[in-house]
């Protein structure tokens, strides 16, 4: 395989890794790459249904020095290998590029001197602020993400997309009242689709795997009310009871969707089919150990607490998204010995730099 390398954003503060898979992204700070220790790791491995149609990134020095952005894309669909690859490598400074947008736009309608103070603000409004920021971004970055998607010349994406779940973790200072300067520190989850994130943490003393995501499906009733506002359908056919698709009305002949929201698939957009991502904010603490991003090829097979577990007991944190993916692809091989094995990419990144798992595996008290 190839190497891809994409055009870092002036924010992105890092240079690109040589990384041999095309599928893959890595963005690290020089002081990284030149011997310390990295907490984090990208894995893609491709199934046996034809080419890899997953990607994944992973940016270091993302928007400040010690901000990070993790990214990965399922694509679907004649083309979606195209589609994730190139989503891949445009959304993450594209989202840059839509805040520091807003932030110009703020500056001339409130005036370049006009900023608020927010010397005895409360913290949770200021955090919710920086939240609000990094959601009114990625909203846009992703609907023009779409339309560059369908702008594409010589690439038909009526049938084919992709579905994207990103993290963003960043860090904002905070001036209390005490003329303190306090770090908040947190995460900016977006998804479309049916990937997911997990956060790996530490409750009374064990390990506990939280879903920060909802794989956004068909036959969730906020999804299916959307798509049959939209007289889209929603249902299953007979060789795949189990799997409920979006479908366009009065047309047997096109594909049906096995998610309800993603990059591409413009024959479903006037049918319910979206490309707006659930955003959600979720506050760290150092209890929180790590995030695992995903695509359905792992969690098909795997349950997050199992995929919690392999990351937790790795050597390194450089060995954990092989880890997972290599167990994925056993679980495939045993669950559905006569199916054929879907591609699986995941990207780990660790929160701390110490982590709690050697006193907790010593202790007998890993969950």
């Amino acid at each position: 395989m190839g190497t891809c390398i994409s055009v870092a954003s002036p924010e992105i503060h890092g240079v690109p890794e040589e990384v041999h898979d095309e599928n893959v992204i890595i963005f690290e700070p020089s002081k990284v790459l030149n011997g310390s220790k990295r907490l984090c790791s990208v894995y893609s491995k491709q199934g046996s249904k034809g080419l890899n149609q997953d990607a994944a990134s992973l940016h270091k020095g993302y928007g400040m020095e010690n901000g990070t952005f993790c990214g990965v894309y399922d694509g679907h669909g004649w083309n979606g290998h195209i589609v994730s690859k190139l989503v891949n490598s445009r959304l993450p400074s594209l989202i840059l590029s839509q805040k520091s947008a807003f932030a110009e736009f703020d500056k001339i309608e409130n005036g370049y001197y006009n900023t608020p103070n927010y010397i005895g603000t409360a913290e949770d409004d200021l955090a919710s602020e920086n939240f609000h920021k990094w959601k009114k971004a990625i909203i846009s970055a992703f609907r023009v993400m779409d339309k560059e998607v369908k702008l594409q010349k010589n690439l038909d994406c009526s049938c084919s997309g992709t579905t994207a779940v990103i993290v963003i973790r960043q860090k904002h200072i905070i001036t209390i009242i005490s003329y303190n300067n306090k770090q908040d520190e947190g995460l900016i989850i977006a998804n479309l689709g049916d990937s997911r994130a997990v956060l790996g943490t530490i409750h009374d003393e064990k390990l506990q795997a939280i879903q920060l995501t909802t794989d956004l499906k068909p036959e969730l009733p906020r999804e299916a009310d959307r798509i049959r506002r939209y007289q889209g359908c929603v249902y299953a056919i007979k060789e795949e009871p189990h799997v409920q698709r979006v479908w366009a009305p009065n047309n047997e002949n096109s594909p049906g969707l096995a998610m309800s929201r993603a990059f591409g698939d413009f024959i479903l957009k006037d049918y319910g089919v979206i490309a707006t991502p659930d955003i959600c904010y979720h506050p760290l603490t150092s209890n929180d150990q790590f995030i695992v991003l995903a695509t359905d090829g792992v969690w098909d097979v795997l349950s997050n607490e199992e995929v919690a577990s392999i990351v937790w007991m790795v050597d390194t944190e450089e060995e954990a998204a092989r880890a997972v993916v290599e167990a994925a692809t056993a679980a495939w091989k045993k669950k559905y010995p006569s199916s054929k094995v879907d591609d699986c990419t995941v990207v780990c990144l660790f929160l701390q730099k110490n982590p709690q798992n050697l006193w907790l595996m010593k202790s007998g008290e890993l969950g």
